[in-house]
């Protein structure tokens, strides 16, 4: 696979690198936000070989593309500026509190799930030979191997505070030193000895920060609008001096003050929350997390929960959320198993086969999306037997001793109460969905085959009334350059917008500043009413009709108040893309209608 092709192919299909707001990877995926999700081509970027599919969810546009990606976030990094963290987002659309939670946690972890995931192994692995008296715990071996896996756990303030000033955009070194006054030798002597600090006669409420997640997270959010505060109001001469100057004497006595307490006091609140559900019935809570954890993984909501398990571990040095997950993703392997053993379509049959492979190493995405959720019966089999094995893990009270990926080399890390039904979990889980899908999950289709297709002539109507212009005299390099498909633009002169083809709709974007129609012979057209006019929210428009909806050419779609958009200051420029325009051979253009004699390529 040439992943610098595919780089620059998933750039041009997200809209260009002009669209993008943010991206970052986590295990399996590409995770962009972008200023407007309606010049992203959704379809487009899932046929690219090498992406297993996309996802819209979490206010975040996510390309799966499985193990290679870190490869093609390289190779995207190495073409783009999209690397570089700009001091202040350029991007104004709102997110749900649920998405905007979901996407600052997936942006703080994810960075740092390789090493979660290695330092955990280390814990089960010393653990396991711990216990059988193979490596004694007062062993210089162990003491130093224990330091390679405690030491990221420990200091993991100071960790996430980078990962944070990353995703808050704020100076990653002054994070840093926040993060490590957290942990500081004198403080946390003053915590265990209970000696009683003060700062400036007014009291310090100490607390265990070592290994916790939610204080440092916390203080970087702080720090981040007092640096940019501070940024702001400072000379240039003086900047880069004064700043971290004013920052540090400010922000480390207020977390230590007021932040840290606070912060302190939520997890002990969430560790105690998790632990009154867990108590009341464990079999339960395993089994509602065994049979959803794979439809949160799906969504990117998993990331909400990863505070909770490192939460739980910083709290009771074991974390009974992990033993569910594990049966979740062996299910997953078992049903795509059985779809590998059933089939007989050789392209399912390798695409299965890896699939397996991947799932057996924590990396479920190529079997979710590749086969069982594509085939649905493979995915729900999957869920129940999660669901039944995960509750066996609650009533046995397995737990984790650290955070790792479900990998079937991760068992060493629930060494302990229960051990035995993780490792017979597993492995039933993963049989029991194996044989029920290859019994009642699965069944090859009859490849169809495509008939040839004709030359076609489209015909567009103007969908909206004013003067026409060539799409390279738009005031957007993303719709002049030609990067989402040919076309042309309106400057309108009247507040409605009407189908341009006799089709459907495919799409009416949340902020309803775009429409998507497919016509009757299969153009994929895109209206984007305005420039930039995703950031009015739906503000000042209004659609009259609905997804999926049949339209003729001429009926009307939307209005808008032509007026207010010109007021807020915004060009309401209206373009009109063929975004497969590229299956058409040539383009003509008439004043009073546009015509494409097309002959589709392929």
């Amino acid at each position: 696979m040439d992943y610098n092709e595919l780089a620059k192919a998933v750039i041009a299909g997200v809209g260009g690198e002009q669209n993008v707001d943010n991206v970052y990877h986590c295990a399996t995926r590409l995770r962009f936000t972008l200023k407007d999700n309606a010049l992203a081509d959704k379809a487009k970027v899932e046929a690219l070989d090498g992406v297993i599919t996309v996802v819209e969810a979490g206010g975040m546009f996510q390309v799966v593309i499985g193990n290679t990606v870190n490869e093609v976030y390289e190779a995207l990094v190495n073409q783009t500026n999209l690397g570089v963290v700009s001091e202040v987002s350029e991007s104004k659309e709102k997110q749900g509190i649920l998405n905007a939670f979901i996407d600052m946690i997936a942006g703080v972890f994810a960075p740092t799930l390789g090493v979660l995931a290695g330092s955990g192994l280390i814990k089960g692995v010393l653990a396991l030979f711990s216990s059988i008296g193979v490596l004694p715990a007062d062993s210089g071996t162990y003491i130093i191997l224990n330091a390679a896996a405690d030491a990221f756990f420990y200091f993991m303030p100071i960790f996430l505070a980078y990962t944070a000033a990353k995703k808050f955009k704020t100076d990653v070194f002054i994070a840093m030193v926040l993060g490590a006054a957290l942990i500081y030798p004198t403080i946390v002597s003053a915590y265990t000895d209970g000696t009683a600090l003060d700062f400036l006669g007014l009291p310090v409420v100490l607390a265990k920060y070592t290994s916790t997640v939610i204080p440092a997270i916390l203080a970087v959010w702080v720090l981040s609008h007092i640096e940019r505060f501070v940024r702001k109001r400072l000379h240039e001469s003086v900047r880069n001096l004064l700043t971290p100057f004013i920052c540090l004497i400010v922000m480390v006595p207020l977390t230590l003050l007021v932040v840290g307490p606070i912060a302190d006091f939520a997890s002990q609140m969430i560790a105690n929350g998790y632990l009154a559900v867990y108590n009341f019935s464990p079999i339960i809570s395993g089994a509602v997390i065994g049979g959803f954890w794979q439809v949160l993984v799906m969504f990117g909501l998993h990331w909400g929960l990863v505070p909770v398990m490192t939460n739980n571990l910083s709290f009771y040095g074991r974390d009974t959320l992990g033993p569910a997950c594990m049966m979740a993703v062996s299910a997953q392997a078992g049903a795509v198993l059985g779809v590998f053993l059933k089939t007989k379509n050789q392209k399912i049959k390798s695409l299965s086969l890896s699939a397996f492979i991947s799932a057996l190493f924590g990396i479920t995405e190529p079997a979710v999306y590749g086969i069982t959720l594509k085939y649905k019966k493979p995915f729900y089999i999957a869920c129940a037997c999660g669901a039944v094995f995960g509750g066996v893990a609650g009533a046995a009270g397995s737990a984790a001793l650290a955070v790792a990926t479900r990998s079937i080399l991760s068992f060493p890390i629930y060494i302990g109460e229960g051990f035995v039904w993780v490792v017979a979990g597993y492995f039933l889980s993963m049989i029991s969905a194996c044989i029920l899908t290859f019994l009642f999950g699965y069944k090859d289709e009859a490849e169809v085959l495509e008939a040839p297709t004709e030359r076609t002539t489209l015909t567009l109507e103007k969908p909206v009334v004013g003067q026409t212009i060539d799409l390279s005299a738009v005031n957007d390099a993303t719709f002049s350059s030609g990067a989402l498909g040919d076309g042309f633009a309106v400057i309108p002169s009247e507040g409605k917008v009407y189908s341009p083809v006799n089709g459907r709709i495919s799409s009416v974007f949340p902020t309803k500043h775009a429409i998507g129609v497919i016509s009757d012979n299969g153009a994929e057209i895109l209206i984007h009413i305005g420039i930039d006019t995703v950031n009015l929210n739906g503000q000042y428009f209004d659609i009259l009709i609905q997804d999926g909806a049949v339209v003729r050419a001429g009926e009307q779609l939307a209005s808008f108040d032509l007026e207010k958009i010109k007021e807020s200051g915004y060009d309401p420029t209206t373009m009109v893309i063929i975004t497969n325009s590229s299956r058409f051979s040539n383009i003509s253009l008439d004043e009073e209608d546009y015509t494409m004699q097309a002959q589709p390529i392929g």
